[in-house]
Formats: structure tokens, C-alpha cells, sequence
């Protein structure tokens, strides 16, 4: 009777502490926060860079998404295309717009420039920049000051991705997308800066490139454009 109740006693606790475990690790702050403050601090040098997206949130849907910025001249390329495969035919979204100094242009499939009639409103280069030099998430690059803050952070094995050497990390949100939002984050081993990022809940995929190198950005013709934005054109 008494060894029965010692097991009893002694599978109680193993199950207690394994309950501890699984707390400590999901409420903890993980192991990477260090990293990516370095990441944070890497990002705030930004000045150009490029990002090439795809995600797949249901069968039926395909997303394509390239941006391209230019801090020091105020533009920002944005090329989306959304196809939607569950109708007949397939419904296909593209959108082509240049921001030149805050001001939108849509680039047609046969070459024209039209001022934008739809577009995200308040969209610059400039926005991002400010917000990526004051430490803040863009919404462009990863969002690391929210994995700092609320993300269980695990090292992962080095890779390398676009030539470019990296360090990979898991990262769980707490309280993200869909309750916790698990993404995989491959961080420069010399630089720090983001490289390329999976989500789970959105089955996407991102690469960056092209950290303060030139970006040769197609822009509307300067009788397209009004006085103001022909001067950030022009000096590019």
C-alpha cells in the first residue's frame, strides 16, 4: 500500500513539474533577445533595401508582394498581384505604384504612369524610414521590437540564404495571430540584419536584400509628376 501511494505521489509531481517546465518556457523571455536587439540597432542604419514576399493564407489564395525603398530620395516601389483560384476564371489583382515623395503613381502593364486613384493613403518612403530609425516595427522589414517585447525567442542552426550567412530563430508570439504565431527569422551572423522570415499562420514566406546598396527604381515621367516630387526624382 504504501509503495502504490509513493508512486501516486511521485507521478503527481513528475506531471507538477512538468506543468512548471512548460510555463517557465512559454511565459519566459527566451534566449534571443540580445540578438535581436543588435537586429534592432542594425535596422535603425537602414537606408535602402528590398523585400520579396509570397504567402498562401487558404488553397485559394496566392499573394506576391515586392517593395523596394529608397530612404535618402523619398521613393518606395510597391508591386502587388493577389490571385484567387476558387472561381471561374481565376480572379487576378495587380497592382504596380511608385510613392514619390508621399505622392502615388500607378505604373501600367503597358508602360504608362497615371496618378493613383487607389492606393494606401499615407504611404512613404520617408514614413518607414523614420519609423525604422526610431526603433519602431514598419511593417515592412520584421517586426522586432514585437518579438523583442512578446516573443519566445530559440537560436537555431546557421544557414545561408541569397549568398548571405545566417543564424535562424524561432520566434513564438505570445497573443499573436490565431492565438501564437510561430515564425522563423534567419538574422545576418555578421551584420544582424533580417534576411529571411516564415509565418506559419499565413504559410508566407519574405527575403530581404540590397541593405544600403543602390536601387534602381523605375519612376513615373517628370510630366506625370508635379514640381515636388520631379525634385526627388531628379536626384536619384
Amino acid at each position: 500500500m504504501r509503495e502504490r501511494y509513493l508512486l501516486w505521489t511521485g507521478a503527481r509531481l513528475l506531471v507538477a513539474a512538468a506543468i512548471v517546465a512548460w510555463a517557465v518556457s512559454y511565459l519566459g523571455t527566451g534566449s534571443g533577445e540580445k540578438d535581436f536587439q543588435k537586429t534592432l540597432d542594425a535596422m535603425k542604419q537602414v537606408h535602402s533595401f528590398r523585400v520579396a514576399s509570397s504567402a498562401n493564407p487558404n488553397s485559394n489564395l496566392h499573394n506576391e508582394l515586392l517593395v523596394e525603398v529608397d530612404c535618402d530620395h523619398d521613393i518606395l516601389h510597391r508591386h502587388w498581384k493577389v490571385v484567387q483560384s476558387n472561381v471561374n476564371p481565376p480572379s487576378v489583382m495587380d497592382q504596380d505604384n511608385t510613392y514619390v515623395a508621399g505622392k502615388a503613381y500607378d505604373h501600367k502593364s503597358d508602360g504608362t504612369w497615371l496618378p493613383a486613384q487607389y492606393s494606401s493613403a499615407g504611404q512613404s518612403a520617408k514614413g518607414y524610414c523614420n519609423m525604422l530609425a526610431q526603433g519602431s516595427d514598419s511593417y515592412l522589414l520584421p517586426e522586432i521590437s514585437t518579438m523583442i517585447r512578446r516573443g519566445i525567442i530559440q537560436k537555431g542552426d546557421k544557414k545561408t540564404v541569397n549568398g548571405v550567412r545566417c543564424r535562424e530563430y524561432l520566434v513564438t508570439i505570445r497573443g499573436g495571430t490565431h492565438g501564437l504565431e510561430h515564425d522563423t527569422l534567419c538574422v545576418g551572423v555578421d551584420d544582424h540584419l533580417p534576411y529571411e522570415m516564415t509565418t506559419d499562420w499565413d504559410n508566407s514566406r519574405s527575403s530581404y536584400s540590397d541593405y544600403n546598396t543602390p536601387i534602381r527604381i523605375d519612376l513615373p515621367e517628370p510630366s506625370v509628376q508635379p514640381a515636388s516630387a520631379n525634385t526627388s526624382s531628379a536626384s536619384q
